[in-house]
């Protein structure tokens, strides 16, 4: 028998203590390191072994081959992958005997099993894409309802668009509904107007037409005029009946709920139970982000574990209760088994989101581990979860939800011994001083788990939101108590007390709590240095940070001291972000330039929201209607004119003829016009470049231009919606232009530092 204090032995090949009989790769063996060193590195190999910390990496492999697979060009065969799985597998199976040979072996099978299920998967969900803006009358069955402050947003599987033939017309559209009343399952004609999804709104920002595409949205809109309700030419599939029954019941109970807590806190509450956020109002919103703890409105982890827990611990209290019972049955499985149970209830109800089901399938591995007499909460468990919700949704490792919850999961495992705080005894054992040592375990774990989530996550929400939350810890140590204790179970109790009409004091009890959350938040938000707007990061920064975080959560030997070198290089490369000089809207309606002051001008007319986007990729506070962001451009009726630092101007054209002229004054001419053939600036992008690479952001660098576009030459994805590849914009090297007119042979009424008429 092996002592407690002892390392596990481990049954995999070639584990033994002798130095050279080590999975050491030979490069390894041949280093002529000092002794020592390699000593070190036998024993943190023996000792990741021994704890069986292998596995794990199998999902970060798998992982590897789906990012692989959305930088590849093009569409990526399926057959090259399903060769590389082989080849994998022939390599593990070959060299099964060696620990080194069968761990390389899986490694390569999981990276092409990873890049075949994300091929797999944009064949799967592959379906038509609107093209271009179509007002047209439009019929279909409606899928969900969503009830907003503004109206409603529904999901309609469409049946038939005037104009477009069937290999045309998108599967399902979401569209907006001022006027009129329309319930799940119903089928609806009217007039609509539908674009095709959003593309970034500048490189790397978010791609609402990726997400739309995997959820097989292929256009969005508004209704437009009277809603009609006619007998349905054929019957709804079985699909749709049931996802629409269970769609009117949620909004039944969000009603409920809403109606019986009232306000804003009604609307919360009714969110945290059925996951229908529309009822949120903006400013709401933006007081919980402010607070760091608007993860609370959307169903996933927090919610799945609160819940299932709740069924657990009851079911379990409830079973204790019968002596005869809790000493014959295995109690604790049985409450595993009504854990999962109610976890799928709550998930379905819930609406089944994406972030939904990933948290489902973690909440019943995790069970599931109880079921076959293992830890719960382990770093092997999390792997398996996490190549579960890959195989199914590969998309989904592209996405903050995915990053944030599997990262802040990672580390409060890794870490929990970390943040657990013992008391000692102190002497014979009162009833005072066990409540005082279970109120400071709770209080310091507490504040230990919530920093160790807050600092996993940080760079996953500086990297897709461009702000940090410090106060964060603040606002979720102050709140998530009351979100355990008293909104969860409560939730879960309106929900057993629904059908019997008595789930009324329920609700309100629950609105007092989701109340004082509020004020929490309005409370936090309010303090200054609550949001922290920084530059987006690249790429590269979050993959340095990614893999400092994958190595200290994955590795439990002194290895793990190794991710301080790339969490250091990230943060370094983090605190010198390289920013754009110039984002372009992807319809040419207006741009930002950097000024020779340093700070982005505003030119043209785009949405607040793309300019927010724009803004907050520069780590810029300020707001889209701010006035400051209409000073330092030269504009009149025709265009704008903007001096760089580099004293190079940019000419933003709305006329031809003002166009005709900055092509030969400007280094860079921006229109959504058709530029002349004969344009001689250096750089020039208009509506056959925006046609084709949509939003556009400049780097101007000692008059050298670096052009990236959202859909970059030879990246023609699925979702992209385009119909040919696209030829690379390759900018003239930079000249220097001539000097626009001067302001002051300008007439009085076509000089402006403000907004152009």
């Amino acid at each position: 028998m092996v002592p407690p204090d002892e390392p596990r032995p481990s049954r995999l090949p070639h584990a033994r203590t002798g130095a050279l009989a080590l999975p050491i790769p030979l490069a390894w063996q041949a280093w002529t390191a000092p002794d020592d060193v390699r000593l070190w590195l036998g024993r943190c190999m023996r000792r990741e072994i021994d704890q069986r910390r292998l596995f794990p990496w199998i999902a970060v492999f798998f992982g590897l081959g789906i990012v692989l697979f959305f930088q590849a060009d093009g569409q990526p065969a399926l057959w090259a992958p399903a060769l590389g799985i082989a080849g994998g597998g022939a390599v593990a199976f070959g060299l099964r005997r060696s620990l080194t040979g069968l761990a390389t072996g899986l490694a390569l099978t999981a990276l092409f099993a990873g890049f075949g299920a994300a091929a797999w998967r944009v064949r799967a969900v592959d379906a038509p894409i609107l093209s271009r803006i179509v007002i047209a009358p439009i019929s279909g069955f409606v899928e969900t309802v969503d009830q907003r402050p503004d109206g409603k947003r529904v999901v309609l599987r469409v049946e038939a668009v005037k104009g477009l033939s069937k290999a045309e017309r998108p599967r399902l559209v979401r569209v907006t509904i001022r006027k009129g009343e329309v319930s799940p399952g119903q089928y609806i004609e009217g007039t609509a107007r539908l674009l095709p999804p959003p593309q970034p709104a500048w490189p790397g920002g978010y791609d609402f037409a990726r997400d739309a595409y995997f959820k097989e949205v292929g256009a969005v809109g508004s209704m437009v005029g009277a809603i009609r309700a006619p007998a349905a030419p054929r019957d709804p599939p079985w699909s749709l009946r049931i996802a629409a029954a269970i769609d009117d019941a949620r909004g039944a109970l969000t009603s409920r709920i809403a109606s019986a807590i009232g306000g804003q806190a009604g609307a919360v509450g009714a969110a945290l139970v059925t996951g229908k956020r529309g009822l949120i109002d903006e400013a709401t919103n933006d007081m919980l982000r402010g607070a760091g703890i608007y993860h609370i409105v959307s169903i996933s982890g927090l919610h799945m574990v609160l819940a299932a827990g709740t069924f657990f611990w009851l079911a379990r209290a409830g079973l204790a209760l019968a002596p005869s019972i809790a000493l014959r049955w295995p109690v604790k499985k049985i409450a595993a088994l009504v854990a999962m149970a109610g976890a799928v209830i709550y998930c379905v109800f819930s609406g089944s989101e994406v972030a939904t089901v990933r948290s489902l399938i973690m909440t019943l591995v995790m069970f599931g581990a109880i079921l076959a007499d293992r830890p719960a909460l382990s770093i092997r468990n999390l792997a398996v979860a996490a190549l579960i919700v890959l195989a199914r949704e590969p998309e989904a490792l592209l996405g903050p939800s995915f990053q944030m919850s599997f990262g802040a999961v990672a580390a409060l495992v890794a870490f929990a011994p970390v943040v657990q705080v013992s008391v000692g005894d102190g002497g014979p054992i009162r009833v005072f001083d066990e409540i005082l040592r279970w109120v400071v375990r709770a209080v310091v774990g507490l504040i230990g788990t919530t920093l160790v989530a807050s600092i996993a996550t940080a760079p996953f929400t500086a990297y897709h939101f461009q702000s940090l939350n410090p106060l964060g810890l603040v606002g979720n140590a102050l709140a998530l108590p009351l979100v355990s204790a008293v909104v969860m179970p409560s939730a879960v109790l309106g929900i057993l007390a629904f059908p019997f009409g008595l789930d009324g004091p329920v609700w309100r009890a629950m609105g007092w709590a989701v109340a004082r959350v509020l004020d929490v938040s309005d409370w936090v938000s309010a303090l200054t240095g609550a949001t922290v707007t920084v530059p987006a990061m690249s790429v590269t920064t979050l993959t340095m940070i990614g893999l400092a975080l994958l190595i200290a959560t994955l590795l439990v030997s002194s290895l793990r001291w190794v991710a301080l070198i790339p969490a250091l290089a990230g943060l370094a490369l983090a605190a010198a972000p390289e920013r754009f000089d110039v984002f372009i809207d992807r319809e040419g309606a207006g741009a930002v330039v950097r000024g020779a002051d340093g700070r982005f001008v505003l030119v043209g007319r785009p949405s607040g929201f793309v300019v927010e986007q724009w803004l907050r990729a520069d780590g810029d506070s300020r707001d889209p209607k701010d006035k400051t962001l209409r000073m330092g451009g030269r504009c009149d009726g025709s265009g704008c004119v903007v001096e760089t630092k580099d004293r190079l101007f940019v000419a933003f054209d709305q006329d031809i003829a003002a166009l005709e002229e900055d092509c030969r004054r400007a280094a860079i001419v921006i229109t959504r016009l058709k530029a002349p053939a004969g344009c001689a600036a250096s750089l020039v992008i208009d509506r056959r470049a925006l046609d084709a690479h949509g939003a556009t952001a400049l780097r101007l660098r000692d008059g050298v231009f670096e052009v990236v576009a959202a859909r970059p030459a030879g990246r023609d994805k699925a979702w992209s919606g385009l119909k040919a590849t696209p030829t690379a914009l390759v900018p003239a090297p930079a000249r220097t232009p001539a000097k626009p007119v001067p302001e002051q042979d300008l007439p009085d009424d076509e000089v402006s530092s403000g907004e152009r008429d």
